[in-house]
């Protein structure tokens, strides 16, 4: 191939350049020589700031963790609000109801003279007081009987009280075992104190019974002991009218079988 002077001084400056284009000062930044598309036309990698995305994104990661582990923890407080302010689903106090109404019925049905005041001041004027040993021998004796029917009612009511309560215990162990089944497996704070309220209702309703046992048990012997006393004061009458013969009597003789 025959070379022009024209060619030769093509070739002459393609080599003066080629040093200038491979030399380091004007290479470019080594983070710079990745390309895409096999020059250094395309897309550059830059490894520096990868890295810095990358840190950027996993500090995002973490807030958004936090963020969801911080929903998770409010999200169980108000479970737990919810279980502690959750009722109790039995209740006792429709039974405990009916078991007090049931011995404030016994109380009620006390026969002759009950759990009053005023009957029993009026009671105690006429049949036990002082009138109870004045008056004429027959009416004497009416509240002399008078007084032993009411001794024997009173002990009649006294144990009909007590069967009462006897029968109301059956009916308490129940709604103990219930309750306190209900307290083990309470969720809440609510549920247990609910449970402990309703378990110091059936204490205080067994406290009614027994304190309604033993009202019915004294009024008996209160009666009994009324009775007693009274009879008592009508039989010193009895024998000092008996002995009082009274200002016309006289003496007289008396036979006895035929002589």
């Amino acid at each position: 191939m025959t070379r022009t002077p024209h060619h030769r001084k093509l070739l002459a400056a393609s080599l003066l350049a080629l040093p200038i284009a491979l030399s380091p000062l004007a290479a470019p930044p080594a983070h710079a020589l990745f390309g895409l598309g096999g020059g250094f036309g395309g897309i550059v990698y830059d490894p520096t700031n990868h890295a810095e995305n990358l840190l950027t994104a996993a500090r995002a990661l973490e807030q958004i963790n936090n963020q969801i582990a911080q929903l998770q923890n409010e999200a169980q407080m108000l479970v737990n609000q919810a279980r502690n302010l959750a009722s109790l689903p039995h209740s006792s106090l429709a039974e405990l109801q009916a078991s007090v109404q049931r011995t404030q019925a016994l109380l009620g049905e006390a026969q002759r003279i009950a759990y009053d005041v005023g009957e029993i001041e009026s009671a105690f004027a006429g049949q036990y007081g002082t009138a109870a040993g004045t008056g004429r021998f027959d009416a004497m004796v009416g509240n002399a009987r008078e007084r032993w029917q009411t001794s024997v009612a009173g002990f009649e009511d006294a144990l009909k009280v007590q069967a009462g309560v006897v029968g109301n215990i059956d009916g308490a162990r129940a709604e103990m075992q219930a309750l306190v089944s209900r307290s083990q497996g309470a969720t809440g704070a609510l549920q247990a104190a609910q449970t402990g309220n309703q378990l110091l209702a059936l204490q205080s309703s067994q406290i009614a019974d027994l304190t309604a046992a033993i009202a019915a048990s004294n009024r008996a012997e209160a009666l009994e002991a009324a009775r007693a006393v009274s009879a008592e004061a009508q039989a010193r009458e009895n024998l000092d009218r008996f002995l009082d013969y009274g200002a016309g009597y006289s003496p007289t003789t008396v036979r006895m079988f035929g002589h």
